[in-house]
């Protein structure tokens, strides 16, 4: 018996009641639910109560023919996709029942096989539709806003990324992300995700760089109770919590030698094996990789597998530099400051003509992210609506080699060059939250204990 994932609902109006049961029988051992209708009328009642995929209905019928089912029940057919069935069809019978929206019409006597192929065409033909739908959707999206998840860009180079990340979203192939530092790998693997079939569970993001190596298998594939010392219960792995999901593997470049074999495996049998114990277990994960190394490299230094690289590959996704997308800048400058003004409440409108040159002119060695830091602390700095150079790292009042504090200072010492500068900066940040140190301290990216007791320590009210 074939089954579907999500069982297909199909109604049978027919007067005749052996016409009936044969195709409940039949349709039912492949795997549909059915309900049943004698003629058109009792075939409305049916669809006032119950959404159907499909509906096979007779012609000739009594107290109302199929033609005036078609008719009557077009406002509550929405999506249903309808199949007459006669053994008087002639031509013009059917172009009459296509024009008041049937899908097909098969003439009796027919064979099985012939209904059920008719079901699986009329099936197939509604999957492409809904996926034509959502892809147009989904393109008028990134075309319209010019977005792409939580990403922004005009640039042949990032439009380049959203359309092939729009497209792998369909599929469960591995993706490898490259670029540098601050690009937005994982806002492309977050985007990816969003866009799958799998969105409606857990995306799991792992920087392998921060996972100490002795922990790193354990982490990532679990343990049972006795593994080790310290293994007091059993304990599920990144992979096991991603299951239905997707895993991402952030800086997978730095995951030790030592690990890269079990995690080949893992790719190759959809499998793992927590450690210490002695069965795998099957998972059902999307993978998605990212790094900023350069893996050839890393390869030809034998830091990495080579089979291990090619079975992350199959995808694989290079995100340009900010500098070589400068056109870009503008759009995610108008990004970041409705984000900021959000979550600030500050009230900046634009940034000046020479404010614009200057962004544009700058390399952005931290790419995407040092701008979106740089517009948070020129919106906490600006005494307006309107951002100026001055607000900017490379404006007047800024930190410099000579100058790290942006005050003034020209001594040697490190410990009075810091103090001078967390003075200046908590200064400005409750200035800028107008003295409220909740918002200032999330703005300084420190505990409000910790701002409290800084407070305390330069003698700011």
């Amino acid at each position: 018996m074939e089954t579907n994932k999500k069982q297909k609902k199909i109604l049978i109006i027919d007067d005749e009641e052996n016409m009936r049961h044969m195709l409940q029988t039949m349709l039912t051992r492949y795997g549909y639910v059915i309900r049943t209708a004698k003629d058109g009328a009792d075939g409305l009642e049916q669809i006032s109560d119950h959404q159907f995929d499909f509906v096979l209905c007779d012609v000739k019928m009594p107290r109302m023919t199929g033609m005036e089912f078609l008719k009557a029940g077009r406002d509550r057919l929405y999506s249903t996709t309808v199949i007459m069935m006669s053994a008087f069809g002639s031509i013009d019978m059917a172009i009459e029942a296509m024009k008041l929206g049937a899908y097909d019409f098969v003439s009796k006597p027919f064979k099985n096989e012939e209904i059920r192929l008719t079901i699986k065409k009329a099936e197939e033909r509604e999957r492409l539709k809904k996926e034509n739908i959502e892809l147009k959707d989904r393109i008028r999206r990134i075309g319209g806003d010019l977005s792409f998840g939580n990403m922004v860009g005009r640039s042949p180079g990032i439009q380049t990324v959203f359309s092939m990340a729009l497209k792998v979203a369909r599929f469960d192939s591995t993706v490898l992300i490259t670029g540098e530092s601050g690009t937005g790998k994982e806002l492309v693997a977050q985007g990816i995700h969003r866009e799958s079939d799998r969105r409606s569970n857990p995306m799991v993001p792992v920087n392998c760089a921060s996972i100490p190596e002795s922990l790193m298998e354990s982490e990532l594939f679990g343990h049972v109770k006795g593994a080790f010392t310290g293994a007091d219960k059993d304990k599920q792995g990144l992979f096991k919590i991603a299951e239905g999901g997707t895993l991402f593997l952030d800086e997978i470049g730095d995951i030790p030698v030592s690990l890269q074999p079990k995690m080949l495996r893992v790719l190759q049998e959809s499998e793992i094996r927590p450690v210490g114990g002695g069965t795998s277990r099957a998972v059902d994960v999307r993978v998605i990789a990212a790094t900023s190394k350069d893996l050839e490299k890393e390869m030809a230094s034998g830091h990495f597998r080579e089979d291990l690289f090619y079975r992350l590959n199959v995808v694989p996704i290079a995100l340009p530099p900010l500098r070589h997308r400068p056109e870009d800048i503008p759009l995610l400058c108008k990004f970041f400051i409705n984000r900021f003004n959000k979550s600030l409440g500050s009230s900046v409108a634009n940034i000046s003509s020479a404010a614009m040159t200057a962004l544009m002119q700058h390399d952005w060695p931290g790419n995407i992210r040092e701008l979106e830091n740089a517009i948070e602390r020129a919106i906490v700095l600006a005494d307006g609506h309107t951002l100026e150079p001055d607000n900017f790292v490379f404006g007047k009042g800024a930190a410099s080699d000579s100058d790290p504090t942006g005050r003034g200072y020209d001594g040697f010492s490190l410990k009075a060059a810091k103090a001078e500068l967390e003075d200046n900066m908590i200064r400005k940040a409750l200035a800028a939250t107008a003295g409220n140190r909740t918002h200032a301290a999330n703005l300084l990216e420190i505990s409000h204990p910790s701002l409290l007791s800084k407070m305390k320590l330069y003698g700011i009210d």
